[in-house]
């Protein structure tokens, strides 16, 4: 049998301790990368959903109130890293993604570009950072984009816009995580992320009326007698019915697809839907993590390294001897 001189048993040991120092290494590596660094997507004017819902923007359902005025669904995306340390300034990106050649129609009738905007509902101790604690390469990424409380005095719930959708599909949002060590109402722990973000003018105004970003319904059932234009743009369309006489207002951009003597339902529609944006929400959430939980993995793993190498040594003392033993 083979034995061991004092030289090979240091090489040996020098080869097992590199080879566990690498594993210890990469373990390490995808922790952090996993737990701490990896992200998890009328006009579009946010602060009418401050009037028709002043105190929170989430409703007890989960629904964000933009979806009471803008009623199509369209994607909505906010990356965020899966877990952030403490006292730290991270980004979280939400994405409005829609085709940059569609045009919407507005209140005049005429075509133009989409707006955007969003309401992000933060965690509990989570804001906005300041100017001085943003780093220059993220000032770049927000642009001149202007942070407002959704309510004085909640700084976790952020809305924006509206802004121009050509140049904010993507929106940057600077975030400053709380330190539990400083504010004792705040907890390590994972907090949900909420996302609210609308492309587009909306479908109802906050009074309830109807904007002219619809397709316009028959009120009554019958014969459409007469369609007359009006000056404002949009038409004004007379259904005879069995009751008498029902007149239907079409707001100014709106396409017709009736004509006069043509028999409709009740409900039945008399335009194109001129509607090209919409309204998408997402849920996400965030991990407030504890450095000494980090800490106490890297211990764990240095406990592991250590066990792993005198195990190997032990093994091999263990054969030594039995060889020594078998060579009498």
């Amino acid at each position: 049998m083979r034995t061991f001189t004092p030289l090979a048993w240091m090489k040996f040991a020098k080869q097992i301790i590199t080879k566990t120092a690498v594993v210890a290494l990469a373990t390490i590596a995808i922790f952090l990368a996993s737990d701490v660094a990896i992200s998890q997507s009328a006009a579009a004017y946010p602060f009418w959903a401050q009037q028709t819902a002043p105190e929170t923007p989430r409703e007890a359902t989960g629904r964000i109130v933009c979806a009471n005025c803008h009623l199509a669904e369209k994607p909505a995306e906010v990356e965020i890293p899966q877990a952030v340390l403490p006292d730290t300034v991270f980004e979280a990106v939400v994405k409005i993604p829609y085709d940059l050649d569609s045009q919407q129609v507005l209140a005049d009738g005429s075509k133009g570009g989409l707006n955007v905007g969003a309401v992000l509902m933060l965690p509990e101790g989570f804001k906005i950072a300041p100017q001085d604690r943003i780093p220059e390469e993220m000032k770049e990424k927000m642009g001149s984009v202007f942070f407002q409380e959704y309510k004085e005095g909640d700084d976790n719930v952020v809305i924006v816009g509206p802004l121009p959708g050509d140049q904010y599909q993507e929106i940057t949002f600077p975030v400053l995580s709380p330190n539990p060590k400083t504010d004792k109402g705040i907890n390590f722990g994972k907090y949900a992320v909420h996302l609210g973000a609308n492309r587009g003018r909306g479908q109802v105004y906050p009074t309830g009326e109807l904007s002219n970003n619809n397709a316009y319904k028959a009120s009554a059932a019958g014969t459409i007698a007469a369609i007359t234009p009006q000056d404002a743009g949009g038409y004004e369309v007379e259904i005879d019915t069995a009751d008498g006489t029902a007149t239907d207002t079409i707001g100014a951009g709106a396409e017709l697809i009736v004509s006069e003597g043509q028999q409709v339902a009740a409900g039945e529609v008399l335009t194109t839907n001129p509607n090209v944006g919409g309204f998408g929400q997402k849920d996400t959430e965030v991990v407030l993590q504890s450095p000494a939980r980090i800490g106490g993995l890297m211990a764990f793993v240095g406990g592991i390294m250590i066990c792993q190498i005198l195990l190997v040594i032990k093994k091999k003392q263990v054969e030594t001897v039995q060889a020594a033993e078998m060579n009498f």
